[in-house]
């Protein structure tokens, strides 16, 4: 925007459009719909399929006012919400999401801590859908979407990797079974992956694919614990025994050491191509 063009802006407009006024507005209004929306999916528990269709229309309904805001208040288009190609980036998050994951759980079979005693109804597949379904949706709005482009159009691409990351990890903490340590795992390999998913094309489909798959496949799929969270069995009836250190313990996989080397890991690489593509930005400061 020209100096010419900030001027002309009127001064309760440039307020609505610093960054530090997005997230506390627009980031507020979306943390807001997702706790709605867990208050929704708690009270739908027994009905997944009413779970899953409340959850899909108060996403739908959390990207309206994210574009809203983008396009009245910004006065931009929202191009990381923009619908070309947004089928074929969330399948490359979710094939990411989901292979991640699969991996780890394959190196814990292979040392005999993931043990699998066979499947249940497949009606095990629902529950897990909702919940994969309002990670994906809104927390990529709120941390990549509102969080990681507020810090970055102040102080630029790397500080914002590093403090959204921070902010994602802690938040955890307030899972019935969070940790520090789950906290500090998911700062790193997730705050990194993600961040990077976004950065990547500047949009945030490869990210929502990426953590609805990671998610689902992990609680719908495996029959894991999610973040410390409240996990229902899925799929596969699972026995997972082992030292916490491989099997993340009560937090679930994503504390393991697995998770943590295989995911950091996509993330650099991810990074990499983001940088390389010339998509990571200084801040105003500089």
């Amino acid at each position: 925007m020209s100096e010419a063009m900030i001027a002309a802006t009127p001064l309760w407009l440039r307020v609505l459009q610093f960054p530090v006024t997005r997230i506390i507005l627009l980031g507020g209004i979306i943390f807001y719909m997702m706790m709605l929306n867990n208050t929704f999916m708690l009270a739908l528990k027994e009905t997944p399929v009413l779970s899953i269709l409340a959850t899909l229309g108060m996403g739908l309904v959390a990207m309206a006012v994210y574009a809203g805001w983008a396009r009245f208040v910004e006065r931009r288009a929202v191009g990381e919400l923009s619908l070309a190609g947004a089928g074929r980036e969330w399948a490359t998050g979710a094939a990411i999401g989901a292979g991640l994951i699969t991996a780890c759980v394959v190196a814990l079979a292979a040392l005999g801590m993931y043990r699998a005693e066979g499947l249940n109804p497949l009606a095990f597949l629902l529950p897990a859908a909702s919940m994969a379904l309002s990670a994906g949706i809104f927390e990529e709005l709120f941390f990549r979407g509102v969080l990681f482009r507020s810090i970055e159009d102040l102080f630029g691409s790397w500080i914002a990797v590093a403090a959204s990351s921070l902010v994602f990890g802690l938040v955890h903490l307030l899972n019935p079974a969070g940790t520090l340590a789950g906290a500090v795992y998911i700062s790193i390999e997730a705050g990194l992956l993600l961040a990077a998913a976004y950065l990547i094309t500047r949009r945030l489909w490869i990210g929502i694919g990426l953590h609805m798959a990671w998610n689902y496949t992990l609680s719908g799929i495996f029959s894991g614990i999610v973040s410390g969270g409240d996990s229902d069995p899925g799929l596969i009836k699972a026995v997972i025994t082992g030292p916490e250190l491989l099997t993340g313990g009560a937090f679930g996989l994503e504390s393991s050491v697995f998770a943590l080397v295989f995911c950091t890991s996509a993330g650099v690489i991810l990074m990499a191509i983001a940088v390389r593509r010339g998509h990571v930005m200084a801040g105003r400061w500089r």
